[in-house]
């Protein structure tokens, strides 16, 4: 069991790491922040496929072809678990290597979008205020992980609750 889910994991901390690492060598060189993001998450959840097949892989080969809500969600969470630290440690040997002054390019693209975009001052300042506090949390280590846990879980915690409830299975199938 803890192969498997090991190997599922660190298979889908492959391929969003892999994302993240050219999103960001695309937006860092290009300048180009919009729409990067919708693309970043449909990676993401390409990645995350990969919580699924291995919830089924196990509860196929490993448990008899049964599996309870409880397992499944528990297996799915240890494999988004190992992705998500897959993906902050890259995102960890990145940002402070290589481009460490990204938060500082990246919040600056960002208000001069806005800034082209809105006309509402209001709405302007605080969207602003919002950028400048995640760029707060950049200036250290702990606030950069937390920040970056905080873009990748959400959407593993979800996966995995929809492959619990897809691929619970109580009863054996009988086949005739």
């Amino acid at each position: 069991m803890k192969k498997n889910i090991l190997i599922f994991g660190l298979i889908s901390g492959l391929i969003a790491s892999s994302m993240l690492i050219a999103m960001t060598v695309i937006c860092y060189n290009s300048g180009k922040v919009e729409g990067n993001m919708w693309l970043g998450y449909t990676f993401m959840l390409v990645a995350f496929s990969f919580v699924f097949v291995g919830v089924k892989n196990y509860r196929d080969k490993f448990s008899d072809g049964m599996i309870s809500f409880g397992k499944a969600f528990k297996i799915g969470i240890i494999i988004t678990g190992i992705a998500a630290s897959f993906y902050v440690l890259v995102w960890l040997i990145c940002y402070y290597l290589f481009i460490p002054d990204f938060m500082e390019r990246f919040t600056e693209l960002t208000i001069n979008n806005l800034k082209a975009e809105h006309t509402d001052p209001v709405k302007l300042k605080e969207q602003i205020e919002g950028i400048e506090f995640y760029k707060g949390m950049y200036k250290t280590p702990f606030g950069v992980i937390l920040l970056t846990y905080m873009e990748i879980l959400p959407l593993g915690i979800l996966i995995s609750l929809i492959t619990a409830l897809i691929l619970k299975r109580k009863d054996k199938l009988v086949t005739a």
